[in-house]
């Protein structure tokens, strides 16, 4: 009887729905001086629990006579708990994924060559949300190939209500 008006309801506990990304920005790659281009991209995240998310992300790079393609599993940490399963208005995020970085390159003489190796990324940000459904965010990541990676990003909650 005591303990009643401390329990919450299990709404609180709900895991939110899942979200699909768009991300543009630029990564920027330590060179002889400091090469930056251009990326675009998308994820899908699924709740696994209320703050933390799983899910694939693939990015395009486009640099001159070379491309990059990235395909990362991530898993994402909000650093607030959201409430009755809805995001709150700016939720403060941590990511970290691992997977592919596919290159391809171009040479003058119609001679391509692709290679790829492992890949990682690793940083945070933070999302708004606009309305119930829709949330724009920033981040940055350091990743390797070694580079860092800046953009935004605009989401859309799939629960269909």
């Amino acid at each position: 009887l005591l303990a009643a008006p401390m329990v919450l309801p299990a709404a609180a506990q709900e895991r939110p729905a899942p979200v699909a990304e768009l991300a543009a920005g630029a990564l920027m790659f330590p060179d002889d001086s400091l090469v930056t281009e251009g990326f675009f991209g998308g994820a899908v995240r699924f709740h696994v629990l209320p703050r933390i998310s799983i899910g694939p992300e693939i990015a395009y790079v486009r640099g001159t006579n070379h491309s990059h393609l990235v395909l990362t599993g991530n898993v994402t940490f909000d650093f607030l708990a959201p409430v009755n399963g809805r995001p709150r208005p700016v939720t403060p995020f941590a990511v970290v994924g691992g997977g592919v970085f596919r290159t391809r390159e171009s040479f003058p003489n119609d001679e391509t060559f692709a290679s790829g190796e492992g890949a990682f990324t690793a940083g945070g940000g933070g999302r708004v949300r606009i309305g119930d459904h829709v949330l724009a965010g920033v981040e940055a990541r350091i990743g390797w190939e070694l580079h860092l990676r800046l953009n935004a990003l605009v989401g859309v909650r799939l629960d269909g209500s």
